[in-house]
């Protein structure tokens, strides 16, 4: 049993070590990516500083508040980031998906495994965009050690509940051959919902009990707003147990949608 084990973790550390040197392998995108962050973060800063210009807060919020939730969101938005729609389509076009379901190992866990390095390494990348947001944008960092306890936790389950939406979207590729329509679809509505551009406190009441009724606000929202403190730590027990249930749906209605989806493949390519 710990030789299995062993040769088990052996194997998806591999996994996990191989993500980070094929993001790193495209430097003119880690450099453009800065580039336009950067210039992004500059806009959303400039347009709060505006709307705050005529008002003290708003829902409770400061004018420092709110852009330090703006900029933490900026930095830590590789935790949002969905890629496996646009894996799945690329491999059934290109027929690669016979090797990926071929691959002797648990194909949801292989790619879960992937999903944490890309976000870890994603993370890494965004190390400048962090440096700029503080010397450049006036970035307060909590200090809190227990603050910060919280939102990693809290984060590893955000990650967690998306990774089960993100793999549902994913299958119903094998219903489709072109999926770029609704991909673009669900990054841009996934901005919204999960609170990246607007934290949901602001919105109207009705509005808030949508969007956090849906598993987006889980990966953003929650995580950020804990670090932010617009969220009180004393809640993190609550948050997390809601974390855990849209992992223990998700993760359950994942795997059933996947074994009825998979018999529906057509390779395709060659």
């Amino acid at each position: 049993m710990i030789t299995s084990l062993r040769r088990t973790l052996r194997i998806y550390g591999a996994i996990a070590e191989l993500q980070p040197k094929l993001s790193l392998t495209y430097r003119a995108w880690f450099w453009s990516s800065i580039v336009l962050n950067t210039i992004a973060m500059a806009i959303y800063v400039f347009f709060w500083r505006a709307v705050y210009a005529s008002t003290p807060s708003i829902a409770g919020l400061d004018m420092q508040q709110t852009i330090n939730y703006i900029l933490l969101t900026q930095i830590f938005l590789p935790v949002a980031d969905t890629f496996l729609m646009w894996e799945f389509g690329y491999n059934l076009r290109e027929g690669r998906i016979a090797i990926e379901l071929l691959r002797p190992v648990n194909m949801l866990a292989y790619f879960y495994t992937q999903y944490l390095a890309n976000m870890l390494a994603f993370l890494a990348w965004n190390i400048p965009m962090a440096l700029v947001a503080t010397f450049l944008f006036g970035l307060r960092w909590p200090t809190n050690p227990e603050t910060w306890a919280v939102f990693l936790v809290s984060v590893f389950l955000g990650r967690t509940v998306l990774y089960f939406f993100d793999w549902i979207m994913a299958c119903i590729t094998f219903y489709t051959t072109e999926v770029w329509g609704l991909g673009v679809l669900l990054n841009g509505f996934g901005l919204f919902a999960s609170g990246a551009l607007v934290p949901l406190v602001m919105m109207p009441g009705w509005l808030q009990a949508i969007l956090q009724a849906l598993p987006f606000a889980q990966v953003v929202y929650v995580p950020i707003s804990l670090l932010t403190g617009i969220l009180p730590t004393s809640q993190a027990l609550h948050l997390w147990l809601v974390q855990l249930a849209w992992i223990a749906g998700l993760g359950l209605f994942s795997q059933f949608f996947f074994r009825i989806a998979i018999r529906k493949v057509t390779v395709q390519g060659g």
